[in-house]
């Protein structure tokens, strides 16, 4: 369910359980000009709160709409967790220009227990992006509301959703108008079920309506929805201590959490089966366990984690995966942690290759970013290793047309003149094939001789560092002394590129006017010679001369053509030096070698 109000009209009323009351009505039909005294700071004006109960009894029947709680829905509520996520909210009223400063927040009430976010100081497009967890219990109206809060709290309008209406442990995304003014609010709920007895989950039905829904040739659906991944968890094996542990899977913005459970045999069942809606074919299954107690709940660690690709998906089929630390890199805690996993995967291949040109989906909820050194020094390191890189293959490139290594460069020649004699412009996507056939050779002989060997052992499966060994002295040291000389690397290839940039842009907007010109000519010969002359011959004319120039002239210093006319062209640091400064001209004289003098103005001042 999605809808916005951008306009200017007043958004439709939409309530839950609402009567046809006079109050109702008086109240829900407000026109824009009382919308309006929500952003007026004026205590001259008539507030809109004057007209309202006060905050704490808002949100209940006393506003005009009669919301009733239906207490024979406790066997439906009983045990669940509301989860709540606030993103945004859009179309709301220009913020007053009263000199004070404006901030929205919003209040979530369910039941008894009433939260407030933070506060966003985008009046026109706040974003709070957090999650709030509620209780279940005997009232099922999630209320929000939303106030600005300036000089003084005025309330901008709220939205009521029936919890009954919605299914559980599935995650729901809405667009709710506000009843009461303008804009609307952007939020997500999840109902998990946390009861240990809850009624048999119907799994092949749901699975077979899956496989029709996204079968290849059913492109009459929603697109935003690719496919479904259908996840039970079993249980786990192997967690350090004996606990009551529960897993939360997260899909993307999807998010889950089973009941807590006691080890039994060194083995927790769970036995619990969820459904996630796949808007992005390579997204990844986030599974965490938890431990049921109050520290691990202050601290948010979880005993142990895994990121399971949906690409990587064992359709169909029950395994274990190993749990990791919270680094995601190296085993967690205990002897040899595990879950036990069943995942079946339905998508469709055509809505997936599609979704992939589109924009990826952003995660609501994001941990803010923490310094680390060691992850600044492996970035770095990277960094220079690519300059490097960069810098050998233009050195291998100049060695190439120097014939120091003679078959090589006649081999290279050969190869060169051959390529262009038949190439086509249709054969360049065929060329692009090549790096990809030579992996898929490479990866398929490997896992032949692999398996002939009997070992599962991969080129990734390198020992990983833990935080325990990152944080030690001596690596720290290491470190930080190869630092300095690494960061004079990266700056001195980081200036070059700027540099070669700033000529780019110099040569086009004419610092240099010669040189600007000339290369105007020659892109004017070039297009002329590509009219007449074949694309093909050109290429096997150029590479003729840059393999045989070595003969031509054997004192030559080896060189890149395209590289040394660039730095012909100044960049803006030596346009900086190149300016002229003003002089200031010499007094003329007349011919009797006298100085002309300048007449003297008076000011009103000086009198």
């Amino acid at each position: 369910m999605e809808s916005e109000n951008n306009n200017g009209s007043a958004p439709s009323r939409r309530s839950i359980d609402s009567t046809g009351s006079s109050n109702s009505s008086t109240w829900m039909n407000r026109k824009k000009n009382n919308i309006s005294l929500l952003w007026r700071g004026n205590k001259k004006k008539r507030s809109l709160l004057e007209s309202i109960p006060s905050e704490e009894n808002l949100d209940t029947t006393s506003i005009g709409t009669n919301y009733t709680v239906d207490t024979a829905g406790n066997k439906y509520v009983k045990g669940t967790i509301v989860t709540v996520v606030l993103v945004e909210a859009k179309g709301l009223p220009d913020k007053p220009n009263d000199g004070s400063t404006h901030g929205l927040f919003c209040r979530l009430r369910l039941g008894s227990k009433t939260l407030l976010s933070k506060v966003s100081t985008n009046a026109n497009h706040p974003e709070w992006k957090e999650r709030f967890d509620f209780n279940l219990k005997d009232d099922y109206l999630l209320r929000i509301s939303l106030w600005d809060k300036g000089r003084q709290r005025n309330f901008m309008g709220r939205c009521i959703l029936n919890l009954l209406d919605l299914e559980k442990d599935r995650t729901h995304e809405f667009w709710q108008e506000l009843d009461d003014g303008f804009g609307s609010v952007h939020f997500s709920v999840t109902m998990c079920d946390t009861r240990r007895s809850i009624p048999p989950h119907k799994g092949d039905e749901k699975m077979d309506e899956a496989f029709e829904k996204y079968a290849f040739l059913n492109l009459a659906n929603d697109w935003s929805e690719i496919g479904e991944v259908h996840v039970k968890v079993i249980g786990a094996k192997g967690l350090n201590g004996n606990l009551s542990a529960y897993c939360t899977l997260e899909l993307d913005n999807q998010r889950v959490q089973t009941h807590n459970v006691r080890v039994n045999n060194d083995q927790y069942n769970w036995d619990r089966s969820y459904v996630f809606n796949i808007s992005d074919i390579t997204t990844c299954l986030d599974l965490k366990v938890y431990d049921n107690s109050l520290l691990t709940t202050i601290l948010n660690e979880s005993l142990g984690r895994v990121s399971i690709p949906l690409l990587r998906v064992a359709n169909g089929t029950m395994r274990w995966y190993a749990l990791k630390d919270k680094s995601n890199k190296i085993a967690a805690r205990g002897n040899c942690p595990r879950v036990l996993l069943e995942i079946s995967i339905f998508w469709n291949p055509v809505k997936a290759a599609v979704k992939m040109f589109q924009p990826k989906e952003i995660k609501y909820l994001k941990k803010p970013p923490k310094f680390d050194v060691f992850l600044i020094y492996n970035n770095l390191e990277f960094i220079r290793d690519l300059f490097d890189a960069l810098y050998q293959a233009n050195e291998y490139y100049k060695q190439l047309f120097e014939w120091e290594n003679q078959e090589l460069s006649f081999v290279a020649l050969a190869i060169w003149i051959f390529f262009w004699f038949y190439f086509k412009l249709w054969t360049t996507p065929l060329c692009l094939l090549l790096p990809f056939i030579y992996y898929w050779v490479y990866r398929r002989n490997k896992s032949l001789v692999n398996g002939s060997k009997g070992s599962n052992k991969n080129v990734d499966d390198q020992p990983e560092v833990s935080d325990n060994e990152k944080l030690s002295i001596k690596a720290m040291t290491a470190k930080m002394q190869g630092l300095p000389e690494m960061t004079i690397t990266i700056t001195q290839s980081v200036e070059y590129l700027v540099s070669m940039l700033e000529r780019i842009y110099n040569l086009v907007t004419f610092e240099v006017p010669f040189i600007s010109y000339l290369v105007m000519l020659f892109l004017v010969i070039a297009s002329v010679g590509l009219y007449i002359i074949p694309f093909n011959l050109i290429m096997i004319a150029l590479g003729i001369y840059k393999f045989t120039r070595k003969y031509l002239d054997p004192e030559r210093t080896p060189n890149n053509d395209l590289l040394d006319f660039i730095s012909r062209i100044p960049d803006n640091e030596q346009l900086k030096h190149w300016k002229e400064l003003n002089v200031p001209e010499p007094e003329q004289k007349d011919h009797n070698n006298i100085v002309a003098k300048h007449p003297v103005t008076r000011s009103f001042s000086s009198l």
